[in-house]
């Protein structure tokens, strides 16, 4: 797959237009929109829920790619998968032995797969369930909060990721994500990039979409 899939993090948007947000990320080439769930206790902050992808769903004709950084995401994949998820990624470190469990009951609701991994954790953790899924998130700061740079030495866990991968496997990285990060992430293998503050805060979103693609 040599499409960059780029994946825009509403944690930047404006909460009080989001509709508005959603929609013009959409016009602006966004692939995907990122949907950041953070539960306050697997990272320390706390964000959106189910409802409020409910809530943009009907504004988006782009795939709902929605983020986990929750404790116990065992218990949340029913509500998410309901108001409207596309893809469900959760992180390996909240789920540890119930991994294979978690990626069979998202399968069950016939949305796409997604397994993640903190800066702190051995790629050679995850590699035994490539196979099981659709992607996997490369988190390449702290998870937690928008804004952070961007961590180099685990962009080196992609062509890790890329060489016990299947070809069709979606490798996506967030955290620091913008032209510049985005360049070693792609040659080194990424085929999914999440931004947020570099296309929120550009003055031409489009522009930045499209600086992330070439």
């Amino acid at each position: 797959m040599s499409e960059i899939i780029v994946s825009p993090s509403i944690l930047s948007a404006d909460f009080a237009n989001l509709q508005n947000e959603v929609e013009e990320l959409e016009k602006s080439g966004a692939d995907w929109i990122h949907v950041d769930v953070m539960d306050g206790h697997f990272v320390p902050n706390l964000t959106i829920g189910a409802p409020v992808v409910k809530a943009i769903k009907p504004h988006c004709t782009i795939p709902l790619d929605v983020h986990l950084m929750i404790e116990n995401p065992q218990n949340y994949i029913e509500d998410f998968a309901k108001a409207g998820a596309d893809i469900i990624t959760f992180h390996y470190e909240a789920a540890k032995d119930l991994t294979e469990d978690i990626i069979s009951h998202i399968k069950s609701h016939d949305i796409l797969v997604g397994l993640s991994i903190k800066p702190k954790t051995e790629v050679q953790e995850i590699l035994k369930y490539l196979l099981m899924v659709d992607m996997v998130l490369i988190m390449t700061v702290e998870p937690g909060f928008g804004g952070q740079s961007f961590m180099e030495d685990c962009a080196e866990k992609i062509p890790v990721i890329k060489q016990n991968a299947p070809e069709n496997l979606i490798i996506q990285v967030d955290g620091g994500i913008n032209d510049k990060t985005a360049k070693i992430c792609k040659e080194l293998g990424a085929n999914s990039l999440v931004a947020g503050s570099y296309i929120f805060k550009s003055p031409d979103r489009q522009e930045a979409i499209k600086s992330l693609k070439d």
